[in-house]
């Protein structure tokens, strides 16, 4: 009975029925797979989304330029950075605690230079040995053009802001240029350019390490205190704007005719 009803089913039947159903077990494990294999929203994207100090988009490193500089900064090397920061407070030292000058004390290096080398190269001829070997040392064109045009690409750009920030109607960049000069004139005020130029070199070798370390914390602190100084501008600016007069419809009707 049961061969007689499996050949009373047409072959070709059996063999649509049978192919619908691979079909469908197929397109289910493709579905399956397809959902598996769907790539999960990366911890990039999610990192993307938050917000960071100035707008960065790149690492530290990179903001920095990248190269021995930033590595520098940044205390890759520990040796090198403790090394240039023991130089320049050697040298703060020296013009500021024991009132050394400028061109004293460019003059007392080149003499004492002068001297060993001279003595060095006449008494090289007593002892029988080889005079020491002074390199050539000479600035190349293509590099003092470089710096030149460098320099002067900076200086028009200052320029072009300055102008932008008088002529222009964005009175939240100028607050802050009127605040950081301001900031500039009580420092300098406070203490000579020598001692402000190494508390820049110190505020440079401590807040990039820093801010690299704890970047999330202080993202995130920006960005409530950005929130903050937004609404608060929003008061100040409504309530400027509400007290100017303005003119009425029945003015500029009459000016147009």
């Amino acid at each position: 009975m049961a061969e007689h009803s499996e050949e009373s089913v047409p072959r070709g039947e059996k063999e649509s029925v049978t192919e619908k159903l691979a079909d469908q077990v197929h397109s289910h494990g493709s579905s399956s797979d397809s959902d598996s294999e769907r790539p999960e929203p990366s911890s990039f994207s999610v990192k993307s989304r938050i917000y960071r100090l100035f707008g960065r988009e790149k690492p530290v490193h990179q903001v920095l330029g990248g190269g021995k500089p930033a590595d520098v900064l940044l205390w890759r090397n520990k040796k090198v950075s403790a090394g240039v920061l023991g130089l320049v407070t050697a040298i703060w030292v020296l013009f500021e605690l024991f009132d050394y000058h400028l061109v004293t004390l460019v003059s007392y290096g080149l003499l004492f230079t002068l001297v060993i080398l001279f003595l060095w190269s006449n008494a090289t001829t007593f002892i029988n040995k080889s005079p020491p070997r002074i390199p050539e040392v000479s600035v190349p064109e293509d590099l003092a053009l470089d710096i030149a045009l460098s320099v002067r690409y900076e200086i028009n750009r200052g320029f072009a802001v300055l102008r932008d920030i008088v002529v222009g109607r964005d009175l939240k960049k100028f607050l802050a240029v009127v605040a950081g000069l301001w900031f500039l004139s009580f420092l300098g005020s406070s203490c000579d350019f020598l001692t402000l130029i190494y508390i820049a070199f110190i505020l440079l070798h401590s807040v990039p390490v820093l801010y690299e370390k704890y970047d999330d914390k202080v993202d995130s602190f920006a960005e409530k205190s950005l929130a903050e100084m937004k609404r608060h501008y929003n008061l100040v600016q409504a309530k400027v704007m509400a007290k100017v007069p303005r003119r009425s419809a029945s003015v500029k009707d009459k000016k147009h005719q």
